[in-house]
């Protein structure tokens, strides 16, 4: 693994705010308008006004939501609302919470990890990037100079040798509590012990790091980082090796932890034209075998959990609209070598994933829509049926893009790819399509911010 080290952090002072579900939230990026709203109203000093600040009339390059964010985060430093770390830490992160019925814990820890370029080193990306949300960020690390939330890393460790030692360091120690907004029950503890620390650092040594969720952010901070070493070569310096900007805040979790799930992204399509369940099927053709999966939005419920028990990446339910049916389609041979012809220029681990069939071959290919708007990713199987029911016109999805109107002519159910899947594809030097993983729980932020002055 890339060289990772413990870190004076900068955290909320239960003192001042009080409880710290109060000030916490989810990332930046699934943070919707209404979410927002209840961030700014629960607690004057939630971590929503540095992550995700609100634009206000008159805004200009002097003044705007990053330039507030900035002054927030100064002024709460000022005031003993944030204080600094008195020794640097690694800090034990447990995030609780149920997933049909079940009960997980997921079990990582939050250091600082030293910045390697993609194909460079021992950090590997898994999914593809835009441009808009990295400058996004980028403004915002220029005026506030820190990681206000964290990169999401896994790395192989079929024993959990790394977290176990920090586990028994925190036996009988009295953790910082925060439960968000879905109900997810979050843990922290500092783990100062040099000893410690030690021994972590150890036993992840060599082991490499998958992005799970971060990108974005952490092709921010290499940016960041370069924009930073070329003002100082400018003035004739150079970045210090051990310069905080060399690094980046990351949650490592192993990919044997017992809590790690990657859960679905399911798909409702925009800017199709109408069609029936019989005409999808000849337009698939001897690609896909198929048969008639019941009618109606509701259905997406119980065709799913058919779908996830049979666990084959190569089976979807659509719905077409114009007739209010579900199709159950499962790849054929054929399908599969007309997907290794028309996505030979990736490997055979990104030819079989669900969500590169489900593009590059039904939609791209066989539908013959390869320029279609994005369409609306949606995470949680109940809203399949509300968002078919209601069309596109319910507010932002998680894209961040504004519902059209009118309704999705196809809804596509689709699996997820496997821990296995990114370590694959990862290894091979490419990246999987947009919304190909979603790692369920998020990451809050406000637990742990990185100064990187």
């Amino acid at each position: 693994m890339p060289t990772i080290s413990a870190f004076r952090g900068v955290r909320y002072d239960l003192g001042h705010v009080g409880s710290l579900s109060d000030v916490i939230a989810p990332p930046y990026d699934v943070i919707d308008p209404e979410l927002q709203e209840q961030l700014y109203k629960r607690h004057p000093a939630n971590v929503v006004r540095l992550i995700l600040n609100r634009d206000e009339p008159g805004d200009d390059e002097h003044s705007n939501r990053y330039t507030r964010a900035a002054r927030f985060l100064r002024n709460w430093m000022r005031e003993g609302v944030l204080f600094t770390e008195a020794d640097p830490a690694i800090y034990v992160y447990h995030q609780e919470f149920e997933e049909r019925g079940q009960r997980f814990v997921r079990r990582g820890f939050m250091c600082r990890t030293r910045l390697e370029k993609f194909g460079e080193g021992n950090i590997h990306p898994h999914e593809e990037t835009h441009s808009g949300a990295k400058a996004d960020r980028f403004k915002l690390w220029k005026a506030c100079r820190a990681n206000l939330s964290q990169i999401f890393g896994l790395y192989p460790d079929p024993e959990n040798q790394a977290q176990a030692i920090l586990e028994k360091a925190i036996v009988g120690q009295t953790p910082l509590v925060a439960t968000d907004h879905l109900g997810v029950v979050h843990r922290i503890w500092p783990v100062t012990d040099i000893a410690v620390i030690n021994q972590v650092t150890a036993a992840m040594a060599g082991k490499p790091v998958y992005i799970a969720d971060g990108h974005h952010r952490y092709e921010t901070a290499l940016n960041y980082r370069d924009d930073l070493a070329a003002e100082l070569a400018q003035r004739g310096e150079q970045l210090p090796p051990e310069h905080p900007a060399n690094f980046v805040l990351m949650m490592c979790v192993s990919m044997s932890d017992e809590g790690m799930l990657v859960l679905p992204t399911h798909r409702l399509f925009r800017g199709l034209p109408p069609m029936t369940a019989e005409q999808l099927t000849a337009k698939l053709g001897d690609n896909f075998t198929t048969q008639p999966a019941g009618e109606g939005p509701d259905r997406a419920i119980s065709l799913w959990e058919e779908i996830e028990t049979e666990g084959e990446q190569g089976t979807f339910g659509f719905y077409t609209a114009e007739d209010n049916r579900w199709t159950l389609a499962r790849i054929t041979d054929q399908g599969r070598r007309r997907m290794a012809e028309v996505a030979s220029d990736h490997c055979p681990d990104w030819q079989g994933l669900g969500v590169s069939i489900l593009h590059r071959l039904v939609m791209d290919t066989l539908l013959d829509k390869p320029n279609l708007p994005a369409p609306k990713y949606v995470r949680a199987l109940n809203e399949v049926p509300v968002g078919l029911k209601e069309g596109d016109s319910s507010g932002r999805d998680l894209t961040g893009q504004q519902g059209s109107g009118g309704r999705f002519e196809l809804a596509a159910l689709v699996m997820p790819a496997t821990v296995e899947h990114i370590r694959a594809i990862s290894n091979a030097g490419q990246r999987m399509p947009a919304k190909s993983t979603y790692f369920y729980p998020k990451l809050l932020s406000g637990l742990v911010i990185n100064p990187i002055e």
